[in-house]
């Protein structure tokens, strides 16, 4: 059977073996109506792009000669006067005539477009992927046609590896993804399919702080390169993993990890492979304040503990191994305060949220406890509801903690400065100010959209967009920040420009 390969060197073969097909241009020729995929290409188009510029005087019988050696090449038995039957005459010029299946780039280019189930998907893109042996074309790379589609071809193998990693998910496959996805996206770091599908197989492991890294890795990239922000689809997908809208990864087993606390609570696997359900770290000197708490967390399918400490000591020890996704944490404790603590916990990688309880403390503590990061406060007698919502609210991150007690501190120091606070608001949209005051103001993006006409998905990638334009983390630090720079002042009433 006659066959060809121009996914890697081009060639001809037949039953296996390698045929002669003479030397660069001859082989150009062949190339070159291969590339029409069995359309006719006139004899002076042939001309032109074998010779750009500047065909040679014979260039007509040049071409007729190599079409007739091709011609013994490829059908070595055909009699004299027999017509051609694979490079065949098509007036005004010639034609290639093979089936898809011998054709390689023709059959890759049909898997690639192939639909079907995931496990259709992924044999096809399996098949399709092993057609490559090296780039296309690459012999021919002085010549603009070949160039065009080699580009072509490595657009649908990127294509192909998307698509196979796509339904690879969709079988539950993420964790032999990953390490190719990895690569995928540091040799394509332009390609958002790229990102995303990174992204959701990391999240799929039960990794959800790599997934959100993964995207913002992706915006870095982009903002250096291309001067853009993500696409609205990777900011949903991103706003989706804070607020655990996606399709929860499967379970996972984790090693057991020792119990770090005094109070002998077995650690727990992270939110993310215990089926999205939030873990909560309790940090109190006060046993009796630690069950009241406890009972509540017991009370809410929702919420876990993650387990307990009752010194700032404890409390890091204790996310570092649990890695909880909130952290409750008394602002005075004995051998190392909640503030100090709440200061070390939020220094390292992919920190928990943070909220302070407290019955008394002063305005000093709490302010510096807001410059440190934590999402907010929480008073001790709270009622349960409280305690719930504000754990919500702090994970979200959409919402103020208690935000009469958070914009009441924030508005008494509003005169101060701080060196390390994040400079002026310059370069910010009219529409992100307009956020900005409002997040001041303590509303939630629910409330921020219904004031503004925006979808509360787009208001919570605004606030996102902002946190990481002033380089801060968290929305109390928005808070103090707009106030800092005057953009918002004590009793004020909030102007907008789109309003």
């Amino acid at each position: 059977m006659l066959t060809f390969t121009a996914l890697g060197p081009f060639q001809a073969w037949t039953d296996g073996s390698p045929l002669d097909l003479g030397g660069q241009r001859q082989r150009a020729v062949l190339a070159r109506l291969l590339v029409a995929g069995g359309r006719a290409v006139p004899v002076n188009t042939l001309i032109d792009e074998l010779w750009p510029g500047n065909p040679p005087a014979q260039a007509l019988s040049t071409i007729q000669g190599y079409v007739s050696r091709l011609r013994r090449a490829l059908e070595p038995g055909r009699a004299p006067r027999e017509e051609a039957e694979v490079l065949v005459s098509a007036p005004p010029g010639y034609a290639l005539r093979a089936a898809a299946g011998q054709v390689d780039a023709w059959r890759f280019e049909s898997l690639v477009k192939s639909d079907g189930p995931p496990a259709q998907v992924w044999a096809d893109m399996e098949t399709a992927l092993g057609l490559w042996r090296g780039p296309a074309l690459a012999e021919f790379a002085d010549l603009s046609w070949a160039v065009t589609e080699a580009g072509r071809l490595e657009e649908l193998r990127l294509i192909a590896v998307e698509r196979r990693a796509d339904a690879g998910l969709a079988l539950g496959r993420a964790t032999s993804l990953v390490a190719d996805l990895e690569a995928h996206a540091a040799e394509h770091p332009l390609r958002e399919e790229a990102w995303r599908l990174l992204a959701v197989a990391l999240y799929r492991m039960g990794r959800q702080g790599d997934a959100l890294a993964a995207l913002r890795r992706a915006r870095a990239v982009w903002r250096d390169e291309l001067g853009l922000d993500l696409t609205a689809g990777l900011k949903r997908l991103e706003a989706d993993m804070l607020a655990q809208r996606l399709e929860e990864p499967p379970s996972a087993p984790t090693p057991p990890v020792p119990p770090p606390l005094s109070s002998g609570t077995p650690a727990e696997a992270p939110a993310a492979a215990s089926g999205g359900v939030l873990r909560v770290l309790v940090a109190d000197d006060q046993a009796l304040v630690r069950a009241g708490v406890k009972a509540m967390i017991a009370s809410d399918p929702g919420v876990r503990l993650a387990g307990e400490a009752a010194n700032g000591e404890e409390a890091i020890a204790g996310v570092r191994a649990t890695r909880p996704d909130v952290v409750l944490l008394d602002i005075q404790m004995p051998h190392l305060d909640g503030l100090a603590a709440a200061r070390r916990i939020l220094a390292g990688d992919d920190p928990p949220k943070v909220v302070m309880m407290t019955t008394f403390g002063s305005d000093e503590n709490l302010y510096a406890a807001l410059r440190a990061g934590v999402s907010g406060f929480l008073l001790k007698t709270a009622a349960p509801e409280q305690f719930l919502a504000a754990i919500r609210a702090a994970a979200a991150g959409d919402a103020l903690i208690d935000p009469a007690m958070t914009t009441r501190l924030i508005s008494a120091f509003a005169g101060r400065t701080d060196p390390s606070s994040p400079p002026a608001l310059a370069g910010l949209s009219d529409a992100r100010l307009d956020v900005l005051k409002l997040v001041a103001r303590g509303l939630t993006n629910r409330q921020i959209g219904q004031t503004l006409s925006l979808p509360e998905e787009e208001v919570g990638t605004m606030v996102k967009s902002l946190l990481e334009h002033l380089g801060l983390f968290d929305r109390a630090q928005l808070v103090m920040t707009a106030y800092e720079s005057g953009l918002v002042t004590p009793g004020e009433k909030a102007h907008f420009s789109s309003l």
